[in-house]
């Protein structure tokens, strides 16, 4: 039976990595905290702060010897260290789960894994910390390790709230405030296929480093797709970028923000190649399955909740009553 270590698994994607190598009939084991919520059934957590010196301490004993695959999600780098430091030897093959975020420039449609990077930086933004740890994980494990960069993942149980803003939005009705989508894309993996190949590439022993993102479409396009999941019979207003930002509407994420929505020189970070991923078995389901995934969970969890994401309905309104 093969051993896989998922070093997270109660989180969103470590909880999909964990219940997709379930699939497998592997032996899982999560290493986490637990803070984020409970393991798949059949998975064992052991529970450690991964800040603590002793937190492997127990995967020895009945969780000693070697495992078939190591998958790492995190991006602190002191996690990494101390995670590669106590583990580096024991494993036949490590997964490192980073992000397409690491490029250097956004603005190149077709883009590919030898897109230049931006300077490592352990103190530095997202995309900066992870180069670190892409190199600090290299270094010491050289042909054992598998890079995957995921781009924006979709699916059941986002916490970002972004793909899913605009399901929920157009299910709620009423006229609904947009960016201008001509020249705008997006592009995203369903969680569950993401941790699929995950999942299977580490099976494959493949190493190397894939962008794990799905298929580009014109903004307007999901849009399109997203109506007609909703049944949306309602207007869509759109406004130009500079009336967005005059109006303090934020780009891509977070408060006050429409998601998915870029700047217009940042065009490729949604329009990057799939063709290595595509190549090494990586699926991607249809859009509208995901969005239909999607769809329902935010129903299940709520159309009015608090969101990470997207306007609210009050801010919503008194943009478009400007």
């Amino acid at each position: 039976m093969r051993r896989i270590l998922v070093l997270g698994g109660t989180g969103w994607l470590g909880n999909e990595v964990a219940r997709a190598a379930l699939e497998t009939g592997a032996e899982v084991v999560c290493l986490a905290r637990g803070a984020s919520g409970s393991v798949p059934a059949g998975a064992r957590l052991v529970r450690a702060d991964r800040s603590d010196p002793r937190a492997y301490d127990e995967l020895k004993g009945d969780l000693g010897g070697e495992w078939d695959d190591v998958i790492e999600i995190t991006y602190d780098p002191t996690w990494v260290r101390s995670a590669l430091d106590a583990l580096a030897d024991k494993a036949r093959h490590w997964t490192l789960v980073s992000t397409v975020s690491v490029n250097a420039r956004n603005d190149e449609p077709g883009a590919d894994e030898s897109a230049a990077l931006q300077a490592p930086d352990e103190t530095g933004g997202y995309g900066k910390v992870k180069v670190a740890v892409e190199e600090t994980t290299a270094a010491r494990l050289g042909d054992r390790l598998l890079t995957v960069r995921p781009g924006l993942i979709a699916g059941p149980g986002d916490p970002s709230d972004r793909f899913g803003y605009w399901p929920a939005r157009l299910q709620g009705g009423g006229a609904v405030l947009s960016p201008t989508a001509t020249g705008r894309f997006v592009q995203v993996i369903d969680v569950a296929d993401l941790a699929a190949f995950i999942v299977t590439a580490g099976h494959g022993r493949r190493v190397g480093t894939i962008n794990a993102v799905g298929d580009s479409h014109p903004f307007d396009e999901v849009l399109d797709r997203i109506r007609a999941a909703t049944g949306f019979d309602g207007e869509t207003i759109a406004r130009d970028d500079a009336w967005l930002v005059d109006h303090g509407v934020e780009y891509w994420s977070g408060p006050r923000s429409l998601p998915l929505w870029l700047p217009a020189e940042d065009t490729g970070f949604a329009r990057r190649s799939n063709a290595a991923y595509l190549a090494a078995g990586g699926r991607l389901r249809p859009l509208r399955d995901t969005i239909a995934r999607t769809l329902a969970d935010e129903l299940a969890r709520g159309l009015d909740r608090a969101r990470r994401a997207g306007l609210t309905r009050a801010d919503e309104a008194a943009l478009l009553a400007s």
